[in-house]
């Protein structure tokens, strides 16, 4: 490595180590997050289609839901995205709480994750446990 790209190297730790101290979150939540959010933001479509689905009926769900759910799915991947690239630095709006301001690690998204164990339609992550 040359001396420039190593001065940049550990510019780029000293920043990091800096940020993670000052600020309240969690920066690999974030990264985490921004992952499954990129890689599955694709199902946002399906579970948009079953809400709608539930709460206007199957015509609805055919063509508002589908549109609904491709509009979320485009959100939720450009928000994967940021989040992935940005992670190390905390954002303006991205408090933990909704009803905070200022800068922080939190999602900007609500589900901060697609598939929750509140919003999991088809069973896929949390399954149904018998209850005894």
């Amino acid at each position: 490595m040359r001396r420039s790209e190593k001065l940049v190297c550990a510019a780029v730790v000293c920043m990091l180590i800096s940020t993670l101290g000052v600020q309240a979150g969690d920066p690999f939540r974030k990264l985490g997050r921004g992952i499954v959010n990129a890689g599955f933001g694709v199902l946002e479509i399906p579970i948009k289609v079953y809400d709608v689905n539930k709460e206007e009926g199957g015509l609805a769900a055919v063509s508002y839901g589908t549109l609904k759910g491709i509009g979320y799915f485009i959100a939720r991947e450009v928000v994967g995205v940021v989040e992935i690239a940005t992670f190390p630095i905390p954002l303006p709006g991205a408090t933990d709480s909704p009803n905070d301001s200022g800068w922080g690690y939190g999602p900007w998204m609500h589900p901060e994750f697609v598939v929750g164990p509140d919003h999991d339609i088809y069973n896929i992550v949390y399954q149904d446990l018998p209850v005894d």
